[in-house]
């Protein structure tokens, strides 16, 4: 029999997860590689979705919230590639492995996903991520070695000290429980090209933007 597209990305995914490197300094954080197939990624990378041209960049995502791409219902509807990674990340398998490997309970939560395409000028100043948000994860798109620099920025747990910045390219990927001292955001730097990822959160029942869940 076979594999469903849907079956093969949760076993890429939950294999890319048992294989995480686990770090506790700053703070606990994943690293991942080979999160996603790569047929997925270039379907995503296909999406009809282009990267903002008049943005605003102050620092934070949500000012630009009018242009922003989630995988919601009406995504799933249009984009196949957005539907399979919808039912994916919903999928029991893939909330169990989580769980497990992060120690975090997710049975109440929903999953949201977005697709963020970065260009020069953005940058993020050091967050935590709100309290609403029980999972964080980061998978980085874009394989061209001129955003070899372009990771997720890590703070100290006071998130006064800049320590560097996560590895960036295709398939990798950043995993963290958001809380009082998972500062991280995205230094002031030239981006040259598009920096593409998916943000992947789990979310708790009291988030207001239900619009935007898988």
């Amino acid at each position: 029999m076979l594999e469903s597209p849907i079956d093969r990305t949760i076993e890429t995914f939950t294999g890319a997860l048992a294989r995480a490197t686990r770090n506790d300094s700053p703070w606990r954080h994943w690293l991942l590689r080979d999160a996603l197939p790569g047929d997925v990624i270039d379907r995503i990378l296909a999406l009809p979705y282009r990267a903002p041209v008049k943005a605003r960049f102050d620092g934070r995502r949500e000012t630009n919230n009018s242009t922003r791409v989630f995988f919601d219902r009406d995504a799933q509807a249009h984009h196949p590639v957005c539907a399979e990674l919808a039912s994916v990340f919903r999928d029991p398998r893939t909330v169990a492995a989580i769980e497990a490997t992060c120690g975090v309970d997710l049975s109440a939560a929903r999953g949201r996903i977005e697709y963020t395409q970065d260009v020069d000028g953005f940058w993020l100043e050091p967050h935590t991520d709100i309290a609403v948000k029980l999972f964080t994860m980061l998978i980085y798109l874009s394989d061209d070695p001129a955003l070899a620099d372009a990771g997720t920025d890590i703070y100290d747990a006071t998130g006064k000290v800049h320590l560097g910045a996560t590895p960036y390219g295709r398939g990798l990927g950043l995993i963290f429980l958001p809380a009082g001292d998972t500062w991280h955001g995205f230094e002031r730097r030239p981006i040259r090209g598009v920096r593409r990822s998916l943000i992947v959160n789990y979310v708790s029942p009291e988030w207001r933007a239900t619009a935007e869940l898988i």
